[in-house]
């Protein structure tokens, strides 16, 4: 699916292309350009998809029309090339994802550890599609409570995560900083990128981080936590907002 972007009056931009499941297409297109840093989130007025009238290619484009207009140089100074596969990964993503993005603040929300170890479970009870394929990965959104706000499926974990968060940008729920997420797999440094862009403070994994992820979320203010499954986990960075007190022999 290609994504473009324009402003009042300007010419379409082609922002992106990326390999995706079918769905939530609106979604996925301002759930990236947010997650990116391309658009601040409140000037999105429409995404049109799927119209034969005003498109050429309905299922594979997506456009956001805007109500401020769309810096086009930002694309061309970051060479954008979105895959469904772990993205791109150096030292100098890191440093340029923490220019363009405030760390989270410190403190609430804190969460049970009774709470993290019912995640896992949670996603995947709402995989519907997951369960027809077998092969998708899984983005859950969570309260600190452990109630599922949204849930979304694609072949490419990182469109999983930005249909979330476009889901939450049209709903004007941005920053999300009383939430916690769940994906399905392990974290890559975009994973945690995307997070924090949105404000999530708690990014979860039934896999491991890679080690920019963690540096990542280390220098962005997220609790990482990895490994999450059956009765344990490993917390990687900022675990003041991981309650144990339910550890069993706790004093």
């Amino acid at each position: 699916m290609e994504i473009r972007a324009a402003g009042p009056g300007q010419e379409l931009v082609a922002v992106a292309v990326t390999m995706r499941t079918p769905g939530h297409e609106d979604e996925l297109a301002v759930g990236f350009l947010r997650s990116e840093g391309l658009i601040a989130g409140d000037e999105v007025l429409r995404v049109e998809t799927g119209d034969p009238a005003s498109l050429n290619q309905p299922d594979d484009t997506a456009v956001v029309r805007l109500a401020r207009p769309f810096d086009a140089s930002r694309v061309a100074e970051r060479h954008f090339v979105a895959t469904a596969s772990c993205g791109i990964c150096g030292k100098a993503s890191v440093d340029e994802v923490a220019i363009r993005c405030d760390p989270i603040p410190a403190g609430s929300p804190v969460v049970s550890r009774s709470i993290l170890l019912a995640l896992p479970d949670a996603l995947r009870a709402a995989q519907r599609a997951f369960d027809e394929t077998g092969g998708l990965h899984a983005s859950g959104l969570f309260t600190p409570r452990g109630e599922l706000l949204v849930l979304r499926e694609d072949v490419g974990r990182h469109n999983a995560l930005d249909k979330v968060i476009g889901s939450q940008v049209l709903a004007k729920r941005l920053p999300l900083h009383q939430t916690v997420l769940m994906v399905s797999g392990r974290v890559s440094f975009e994973i945690v990128q995307k997070a924090a862009v949105a404000g999530i403070p708690i990014v979860c994994a039934v896999s491991a981080p890679s080690d920019l992820a963690i540096e990542a979320a280390e220098r962005l203010g997220v609790t990482l936590v990895g490994f999450l499954r059956g009765e344990g986990f490993n917390v990687y960075t900022h675990d003041d907002r991981i309650d144990l007190r339910d550890l069993i022999g706790w004093d």
